[in-house]
């Protein structure tokens, strides 16, 4: 069995991409990653790993989009639960998750509140003690006692610096101190945090002017675990850290850039007795926030340039909701008792909407689950097979509709069949049409030769023939047929019948007796409407001569050195007219001469203006492909008249036939 199970995870990953393998491996690791650290290890990289496995996790739902909705919602029923979950329950999913997003975003905006008001109050604290020292000392200068150590041993100041001591048991007063923080304040007085020595203080200093001149005396305290226990009840653990510059980043360790300036930790100061409370429902979370304040440098030798505190803090949303409705008194309970009637009341709602949708979901499953049952009963033939109507809305309106449909279900299999008895029919006709046309190419001295006709239909009713009549001779020929389909087809057979039985009499008559005698035996043996347009030439490589008649076909290009003539020598249609005199013209063949016959459906294609491709056009195209051998420049003449037409149906047939001789 473990053999079996491996064989099948090596098939399984065969069949991956290195992508799969690749977002495989880092959901493995992130898995890994997440039992060692419930374990107790911390390991390095683990918000890349997460990012990584999000982002592993993203790519394997797209992989699966295809599967899941080919597989899992195929059925209908799957299809309405995924579509009222889409619907119902992912908006109220998001709403909440934006909601308790937003919660979360404000109890950390109050906590941070809370964290800087509690500082602020002991700012507050230490100023007014030092501005009661500060006027202490100044009042004893003024009466002349001099400002040196033994100032502030004097009664009056050292009873002041006791009492600041009782709240304050690490405080220390020095005059003559702090100037630089004012100086880098510009101001008169500074009461807030101060780096010391890599140490955090908060301290305060005050400026007097004396007969002297202006003293300075500096009041502060280390920031130490019991400053942070005195802070209010509501937050819970507090921990500040200060934050030193670095150059560059560490090789090892945290590195944290704030306003485009790297930081390494300093001096960390974490709180003793303060725990957090124990959680009053399932949703009293614990919050985590996290603040920077600011502290100036106070050693010699540095500038009082601002260094960032980071104050982390951790809460309980009951904390401070308790303190929110202490604010607004008696109407706390109030508001608390119409958030729960109004969630009651949601989810009542959703409750209702959840159970139309079933009933709605059963009863539209039941009339597709009998329009299913019955189109599989009528796919093995049973057209007397009736659905039940359970209900007059759409779906047993359509459900009478099926009902009606295989009722005539048996009268369009019996069209079909004809139209596919016709459609055999002219498929022979097209393989019978095929046969027509030069299996090869003849092989002449000083002769190249290509002819391409593309049929806008299953049957063309273009004709092209090359007739051999002796070692250096070849008749060429082009005709359009009238009409299309399968009557075309026929009045082809029989052209092509009648021009190669007449092709070896061509004698002293040349090309005008055989498109004459071409002309009285179609005109016998045809309808009054059907005719053709006819080109035929013969090409003489000894004489290097090009004798042609046309009848009514439209002119071929004869190039030479960069000229055009056109071939219009001839008469009017065949098999329409009897006893029509036609004439013949003879062209002189130089070296690198080009024949270029066609059909009316490479000159009428039309573009989005109703503009057609036009004589004109075809002709600075013919002359475009004077130097390309004849195959390409067929291909060439076809594909500039689709472009000018912009789409590749065609209204007539198309063909072309290109010589180059000489």
């Amino acid at each position: 069995m473990p053999q079996l199970s491996l064989r099948r995870l090596l098939v399984f990953l065969r069949r991956t991409t290195v992508l799969d393998r690749i977002a495989l491996a880092v959901i493995v690791i992130y898995v890994i990653f997440r039992i060692l650290a419930v374990a107790g290890m911390r390991l390095p990289f683990g918000g890349l790993i997460f990012l990584l496995s999000f982002v592993a996790v993203v790519y394997f739902v797209i992989r699966l989009m295809p599967w899941v909705r080919n597989h899992l919602l195929w059925r209908l029923r799957n299809r309405l639960i995924v579509a009222y979950v889409l619907i119902a329950v992912v908006p109220v999913v998001l709403l909440l998750s934006m909601v308790g997003l937003a919660a979360y975003g404000l109890y950390l905006q109050l906590g941070a509140h809370l964290l800087h008001d509690g500082l602020q109050e002991r700012v507050s604290i230490i100023t007014g003690d030092a501005d009661a020292i500060a006027g202490a000392v100044q009042d004893q200068v003024n009466r002349g006692i001099p400002n040196d150590e033994g100032l502030l041993k004097r009664p009056e100041i050292a009873s002041l610096i006791d009492s600041v001591r009782q709240q304050w048991p690490s405080v220390r007063v020095s005059t003559n101190h702090g100037q630089r923080l004012l100086d880098a304040r510009k101001s008169k007085d500074y009461a807030g945090l101060v780096e010391e020595h890599g140490e955090l203080w908060i301290a305060s200093v005050q400026r007097r002017e004396t007969r002297n001149g202006p003293i300075y005396v500096f009041v502060g305290s280390p920031v130490t675990s019991g400053f942070l226990d005195g802070f209010g009840s509501e937050l819970g653990p507090i921990q500040m850290m200060l934050l030193k510059r670095a150059a560059d980043k560490p090789q090892s360790g945290i590195a944290l850039e704030i306003q485009n300036r790297l930081y390494i930790p300093g001096e960390q100061i974490s709180s003793r007795n303060r725990v957090l409370a124990r959680p009053a429902n399932l949703l009293d979370i614990r919050v985590n926030g996290a603040s920077t304040l600011e502290a100036l440098h106070h050693d010699p030798g540095q500038d009082a340039t601002p260094v960032p505190v980071l104050a982390s803090f951790a809460l309980r949303p009951s904390a401070l909701n308790n303190r929110l409705q202490t604010s607004v008194g008696a109407v706390g309970p109030l508001l608390a008792a119409l958030l729960i009637l109004a969630a009651i009341i949601f989810l009542f709602l959703e409750l209702a909407a959840l159970v139309t949708g079933i009933v709605l979901t059963r009863t539209i499953t039941r009339a597709v689950g009998d329009l299913y049952e019955g189109t599989l009963r009528v796919r093995r033939g049973d057209f007397s097979h009736r659905i039940r109507v359970h209900q007059n809305d759409q779906l047993g309106a359509l459900g009478e509709s099926f009902n009606e449909m295989t009722a005539s279900v048996s009268e369009l299999i019996q069209e079909q069949q004809k139209r596919q008895r016709l459609e055999n029919e002219l498929s022979i006709a097209r393989e019978v049409q095929q046969q027509l046309f030069p299996r090869t190419l003849p092989q002449l001295p000083g002769l190249q030769l290509a002819a391409i006709c593309r049929p806008a239909r299953s049957v063309s009713g273009d004709y092209y023939d090359f007739i051999p009549l002796d070692s250096s001779r070849l008749g060429i020929a082009l005709a359009d047929i009238s009409g299309k389909g399968i009557s075309a087809a026929l009045l082809m057979a029989s052209l092509q019948a009648s021009l190669r039985s007449n092709a070896t009499l061509d004698g002293q008559n040349g090309t005008a007796g055989l498109v004459g005698r071409l002309n009285q035996q179609l005109f016998k043996n045809t309808g009054d409407d059907r005719y053709a347009t006819f080109f035929y030439a013969v090409y003489d490589s000894n004489a290097r001569t090009l004798t042609y008649t046309n009848a009514g076909h439209l002119a071929p290009f004869f190039v030479h050195a960069g000229k055009v003539q056109e071939l219009a020598e001839g008469g009017t249609v065949v098999g329409l007219f009897e006893n029509i005199p036609y004439t013949q013209g003879t062209v002189r063949v130089e070296s690198g001469s080009m024949l270029v016959a066609f059909s009316d459906g490479l000159t009428e294609p039309e573009n989005v203006y109703g503009e057609e491709f036009g004589m004109a056009r075809l002709r600075e195209e013919v002359l475009r492909q004077a130097t390309v051998p004849p195959a390409r420049a067929a291909e060439n003449l076809i594909a500039a008249a689709e472009l000018w037409a912009g789409s590749a149906e065609q209204a007539d047939d198309m063909t072309v036939v290109v010589a180059r001789m000489g």
